[in-house]
């Protein structure tokens, strides 16, 4: 299989239509499309070492779910951020595949995986979200109530976090989950009737500002909301029956003291 067509296996099992519109996703660097691809690493970011990883590995393609570039770049010179990854990638055959947005919003992506890893019976997900991305989030229910402080117990004892923080009291049904960064779809899920939002980072303000209208806040950090989606970009290459070798990379540089 060349990165040509499992860049294109990719687009059919996750949608460019997916994508915000103010997003950067899909190839992000590429030597040579026609190469053949053998090894595949798995990350959530493209770091500097996530890059050194792939080439020392020989990797063929770095798959990742946040963006190696982001944002316009107006040239590219080594040592240089983020040019230097771009770079090191080109120079050691790497290419980089970044699915973003798309990734939060399809079917078995990151929203799907943390509702698994919850335990959540996927029969019972609803989509919602904005004008932007009307499907990016889910909605589950449990099938009782449970304390809100139970429910951050699970969370951060599932995601292998070192800790969560949760903003309200109370008893939850209906969850709100949000991987990554949850904020701008904290109106969304009070409007879809979650009584609580899990999601990695809502911000204090408006967590606060959310408890007081009765929807909760559970926030495990942005990597373990959004690591579970490894294990499923994992089966899904695996899926494709073309002996692909796959490893996955922490990519994750923050630590608690």
């Amino acid at each position: 299989m060349t990165v040509r067509e499992f860049y294109a296996r990719l687009e059919k099992r996750y949608p460019r239509e997916l994508s915000a519109p103010w997003d950067n996703d899909g190839l992000m660097c590429c030597a040579d499309p026609g190469a053949e691809v053998k090894k595949v690493l798995l990350s959530l970011d493209a770091t500097a070492q996530a890059v050194e990883r792939a080439a020392a590995g020989d990797f063929d393609v770095l798959l990742t779910h946040h963006p190696m570039i982001f944002r316009g770049v107006r040239s590219f010179v080594g040592g240089e951020f983020p040019a230097d990854r771009v770079l090191a990638a080109l120079n050691g055959k790497v290419t980089v595949i970044s699915l973003h947005t798309r990734l939060d919003a399809a079917d078995g992506g990151v929203n799907d995986s943390l509702a698994a890893a919850m335990g959540l019976d996927p029969s019972t997900l609803e989509k919602f979200g904005d004008g932007e991305c009307p499907t990016l989030g889910r909605i589950a229910e449990l099938p009782e109530e449970k304390d809100v402080d139970v429910l951050a117990a699970l969370v951060k004892n599932v995601l292998g976090a070192p800790f969560v923080r949760v903003t309200g009291r109370g008893k939850v049904k209906r969850i709100a989950l949000v991987g990554g960064s949850g904020k701008d779809l904290t109106g969304p899920a009070a409007a879809a009737g979650a009584d609580v939002l899990v999601t990695g980072e809502s911000g204090y303000n408006v967590a606060e500002d959310a408890a007081e209208s009765s929807l909760m806040t559970v926030e495990a950090g942005h990597y373990h909301s959004e690591a579970p989606v490894l294990d499923s970009l994992d089966l899904f290459i695996r899926s494709l029956d073309s002996g692909i070798e796959t490893e996955k990379f922490c990519s994750c540089a923050y630590r608690t003291v």
